[in-house]
């Protein structure tokens, strides 16, 4: 009689261990400290996925301006966060300037500051577009703003929209969409 046996293909069974061998790796390696790294670019595990932008000033043309973004990473998100983009995507004024010089991050939300943080950033004026590093990446498990300072705020009523992308620290970074802020600039009433 016969006897019959059944086995996987070598190639599932590969697989297999890979993925327990990474499980394993995750699980007793801290944090801050691991990069998952797949196709030789480095990705989060579990990346941001909500923005808040934040404005004290909020009417046409007022002056000083400043807009903040903030946003968390989550404990396990498995790389710190080395930047940021963020791209005006809608809004009626499409040339209001920033200070680009008085970009400026922080851990924490607006109005309850914690330490600074080091940034650096570039704006492409005809993107619109701002590309921001931080020199020392942000851990995961951390809350961080990051604040941009237009001269002043768009000459035009209307919802402006800010598309933002998390970039990993590491290797080959894959940025990741975070979401939209949404900035409302209004016409005040002039009785």
């Amino acid at each position: 009689m016969a006897r019959l046996s059944w086995r996987r293909p070598l190639g599932a069974e590969a697989g297999a261990l890979a993925l327990a061998a990474l499980s394993l790796l995750l699980a007793t390696t801290p944090p801050a400290a691991r990069a998952l790294e797949l196709g030789g670019r480095t990705q989060f595990v579990r990346a941001p996925w909500k923005v808040a932008l934040t404005s004290y000033t909020t009417n046409v043309g007022q002056s000083p301006a400043e807009y903040f973004f903030t946003l968390s990473l989550d404990g396990q998100a498995g790389a710190s966060l080395g930047g940021l983009t963020i791209q005006q995507i809608r809004g009626a004024d499409w040339q209001f300037p920033f200070a680009v010089e008085r970009t400026r991050a922080f851990l924490g939300v607006p109005r309850r500051e914690g330490r600074q943080i080091p940034v650096q950033a570039s704006f492409e004026p005809a993107a619109r577009r701002f590309s921001l590093s931080f020199p020392e990446p942000v851990p995961p498990g951390t809350t961080v703003t990051v604040s941009l300072r237009p001269w002043f705020n768009p000459v035009q009523a209307d919802t402006y929209l800010f598309q933002v992308s998390a970039i990993p620290s590491g290797p080959n970074p894959l940025p990741s969409p975070v979401g939209v802020g949404t900035l409302r600039i209004y016409q005040p009433d002039d009785w």
